[in-house]
């Protein structure tokens, strides 16, 4: 008979999270502030979730496809969390935040700004019970300026921070990812401020506030185009599938009617695809002899490539193009993703049980940490699925004070 590996603290970390030694208290609601908690949770940390009695997160309804009633997107955001109810527009609810959040670590919320001062639970206020507290607040503008007040979606934030105006074709209105990508992005960097805020805490012993504006978080991602405008005077606009003066990079069809990626606008990597095309004549052609030329004459150039692709079937063409060392593949959707034997080597989707829908897959927790990963260890939970823990467990509350709070619609 085997006996089991005497556990260590290493190995007691790697299985819970590196993570797992903090607690979180999340407030905020939709996907800003709930995919920073998601964030911080798949790498271990107790992420409790103050919801509204009754109605909770409007992510639990959210979604277009919704079998038995239900959304697919909230066992994703909320995977790995703890589901606690908490009025908190009333003192009692309020009380109760406190008491958590005296208790914890980290606070992440995306209330407009002014929101958790009414409530009696600003950062100054809390950090007087909780020296070391650090609060992460998202938000549209941001917690100081002009605009900090106002109303602010991810969709206004992209709009702001300049990645809806240089998305789409030239001829038609700005488009949109079809992802919520700003407060997408806003959520990481409020994640990155958070664990460097956990940094600077072990030398210091301080908390401090993480203050993650959308629009400051998709501008952190126009690349160069600041200086462009204000030192060269250009101005990026929309070019569709391209990059202008990137060549060649693009979209191209293959003989069954399909399209792949292609990019190989380096010197070396374009004299391969040049040489696999048998078209070794291309490279000593001034016009497309190196980066700037080639992006000079794009169109020519892409017109050349697509007439090759053309007359290959997909796997042919991939199979010629990853011999010879060329970037492409095809544009994968979610099914081809579950097909793809990467995906399948690399763990990238994972599969939990879920009480509706049985067998659940979701993506797994990036990025891959070689001693200590994260892990979906649980999908969404149900509304106040954790208040006696929390509340009976963490806080001593009696069976008649949280009867009590329950018969008064505050937890």
């Amino acid at each position: 008979m085997t006996t089991a590996p005497e556990a260590t603290p290493d190995t007691m970390v790697a299985a819970a999270g590196p993570l797992a030694d903090l607690r979180v208290v999340e407030m905020g609601q939709l996907l800003a502030g709930p995919f920073c908690g998601q964030l911080l949770a798949d790498f271990g940390a107790e992420v409790i979730k103050l919801e509204a009695p009754g109605t909770g997160d409007p992510m639990r309804q959210w979604g277009r496809e919704k079998p038995y009633g239900k959304s697919l997107w909230w066992p994703v955001v909320a995977r790995n969390k703890k589901s606690v109810t908490c009025n908190m527009r009333t003192p009692d609810g309020q009380e109760l935040a406190r008491d958590i959040i005296s208790r914890s670590d980290i606070v992440v919320e995306n209330f407009r700004p002014g929101t958790l001062e009414r409530w009696n639970l600003g950062f100054d206020e809390l950090r007087a019970d909780n020296p070391g507290l650090i609060m992460a607040r998202v938000s549209g503008y941001g917690q100081t300026g002009p605009y900090s007040t106002r109303a602010g979606y991810g969709s206004i934030g992209e709009a702001m921070g300049g990645i809806r105006y240089v998305t789409g074709d030239p001829d038609n209105a700005p488009s949109r990812a079809g992802i919520s990508l700003g407060d997408s992005l806003a959520a990481v960097f409020a994640t990155i401020g958070v664990l460097t805020a956990l940094h600077s805490r072990s030398v210091t012993g301080r908390g401090q506030l993480v203050d993650a504006a959308i629009y400051e978080s998709v501008l952190a991602m126009m690349e160069s185009m600041l200086p462009e405008w204000a030192v060269a005077g250009y101005q990026r606009e929309r070019t569709g599938s391209v990059l202008p003066n990137v060549s060649p990079s693009n979209v191209y069809p293959t003989r069954g009617g399909e399209m792949i990626l292609i990019a190989a606008n380096q010197d070396t990597v374009f004299a391969r695809l040049a040489a696999v095309m048998g078209r070794d004549d291309l490279v000593s052609m001034p016009r497309f002899a190196d980066h700037a030329a080639r992006g000079e004459n794009m169109v020519e150039l892409d017109g050349i490539i697509a007439a090759w692709t053309a007359d290959l079937e997909t796997d042919e063409l991939l199979e010629t193009l990853h011999a010879g060392g060329v970037p492409a593949g095809r544009i994968y959707t979610a099914r081809d993703m579950f097909d793809d034997p990467h995906f399948a080597a690399r763990d990238a989707i994972v599969r939990l049980a879920h009480r509706d829908f049985g067998e659940f897959p979701t993506h797994n927790v990036f990025p891959k940490l070689s001693d200590t990963p994260g892990a979906v260890r649980h999908l969404g939970p149900e509304l106040g699925e954790h208040n006696d823990e929390i509340y009976r467990g963490l806080l001593g509350l009696s069976d008649e004070r949280t009867a009590d709070l329950t018969a008064r619609s505050i937890i």
